[in-house]
């Protein structure tokens, strides 16, 4: 693999992709950023300019399986790419591209283009994520399968609940015939196997898949209380921001504070439906003015972590009923996350799940990255028959999943069915799996394997 840009994203996507044994090269213009990743990863770090050809050769660009161009620069990339094409031949080149006006023309990234097989827009994924936090007010995190028809969903258990201190296999009793499946259990930062027998407790993380129309009534046994969204404060009007609230305006009262006064005139002119307020999200006088302890979602979304932070917390002190912030530190991510800050999001953990999808081998739809990079669940199709799949043909209590796996629930056609254990997996069934441990992943990648002969 090969990786230009040692960035957040790039840095990150490194080090996930060395933990799973993959070799990988990273490239980089700045020696400060690579020292760090030489020191702890076991990798290999270049300095040089990314769509230098010479820099790219010496990077092994004609033996890599693929390129990820990640570096500030959007040209810089689609010129990587395209070079990485013509020159080295490489099979799969994904580019980070921000800017709305290159990725209004799609034909520049076709082969005759720039031959950008996939495109990445970091603000985009992270828009759809907190639109998902949205629409479910209730949950940590909402991540999608089957082009939305099945849900995972992280809900914090609330004293009061009907099912605070209550075992698992009560459950059912609680869903009038509504089928789920818990996959996960976090309580404090240790992972516990869900069974019948698991008693839940005040303040666990749950993790659980359903299909999308049953999501909510699902929820409700886990929180005591519904809440609805109405009011909904964001600090900072950039890419995020803006993509943000053009997708809320019609449906929620939104209000944007934004420091830059170009920027702020810039929004309410395209923002017609919303309230742009200039001014700094640490000011108390300004939070108090606009009846921040009215707001139901306070969203801190610029890109200074101590802003984002400090915003928060003080928004949260002064009455906000749940406030969101996006922390690039990752470290910063873990001591936050379910403390005064409800939901604290890492835009680079939020990315790799999508850049992953097109690393991972086998026909995989859907990757997510869960609890910061812990765990993940993925989306495969399942391929062949009897004879030529570990899978296909056969009961779920048949397959030899590693340690840690889960395998959750089918999407077969419209249906989303939760895996039981005498559950058939068909020909063309899309699975998702739950993975506690990331070194299990090349097993699963394995198992989904169609041997050969098949095509």
């Amino acid at each position: 693999m090969l990786i230009l840009g040692a960035g957040r994203v790039g840095s990150s996507v490194a080090e996930q992709l060395v933990r799973e044994n993959y070799n990988v090269t990273i490239v980089d213009e700045q020696p400060s950023n690579l020292q760090p990743l030489a020191d702890k990863l076991d990798l290999r770090t270049l300095c040089g300019h990314a769509s230098n050809p010479v820099t790219l050769a010496q990077a092994g660009a004609a033996d890599a399986d693929l390129i990820l161009a990640v570096t500030p620069s959007d040209e810089l990339n689609m010129v990587a790419c395209k070079i990485a094409h013509s020159l080295f031949n490489v099979p799969t080149r994904l580019g980070r591209i921000r800017d709305q006006d290159l990725l209004a023309r799609p034909e520049l990234f076709t082969e005759d283009g720039f031959a950008i097989d996939h495109i990445i827009t970091p603000a985009q994924i992270v828009t759809d994520l907190l639109q998902g936090l949205v629409a479910t007010p209730e949950a940590l995190q909402v991540l999608e399968f089957g082009a939305g028809k099945a849900q995972m969903v992280a809900v914090r258990i609330e004293a009061g609940a009907a099912m605070d201190g209550k075992d698992l296999s009560t459950l059912p009793l609680y869903l009038e015939k509504i089928d789920c499946r818990i996959v996960s259990i976090y309580r404090g930062n240790k992972r516990i196997t869900p069974d019948g027998n698991t008693t839940l407790s005040v303040g666990d993380e749950v993790f659980f898949l359903a299909a999308r129309q049953h999501v909510r009534s699902v929820i409700r046994q886990f929180r005591a209380s519904e809440r609805t969204i109405k009011r909904i404060t964001l600090c900072g009007g950039g890419n995020v921001g803006y993509r943000l609230a053009r997708a809320l305006a019609d449906d929620y009262q939104v209000k944007i504070i934004e420091v830059q006064r170009e920027r702020a005139q810039w929004l309410a002119e395209h923002l017609p439906n919303c309230l742009i307020l200039r001014g700094e999200a640490t000011d108390e006088n300004l939070l108090d003015t606009e009846q921040i302890d009215r707001c139901d979602l306070f969203m801190a979304l610029t890109s200074d972590d101590e802003d984002n932070i400090m915003s928060s917390l003080l928004a949260k002190q002064m009455g906000a009923r749940k406030v969101v912030a996006i922390i690039n530190r990752s470290r910063y991510v873990d001591l936050l996350q379910g403390g005064k800050i409800d939901v604290a999001i890492s835009p680079a953990q939020a990315t790799i799940g999508a850049l992953l999808t097109h690393v991972r081998q086998g026909d995989i739809v859907a990757v997510h990255s869960l609890r910061r990079g812990e765990a993940e669940a993925i989306e495969l199709i399942a391929h062949g028959d009897r004879n030529n799949s570990r899978v296909v043909g056969r009961k779920v209590e048949e397959i030899k999943l590693p340690q840690g796996a889960n395998l959750a629930a089918l999407i077969r056609g419209e249906q989303v069915l939760m895996a039981h254990h005498d559950t058939v997996i068909e020909n063309e069934d899309h699975v998702i799996v739950f993975i506690d441990n990331k070194r299990h992943i090349r097993e699963i990648e394995q198992l989904f394997a169609v041997k050969i002969g098949f095509f």
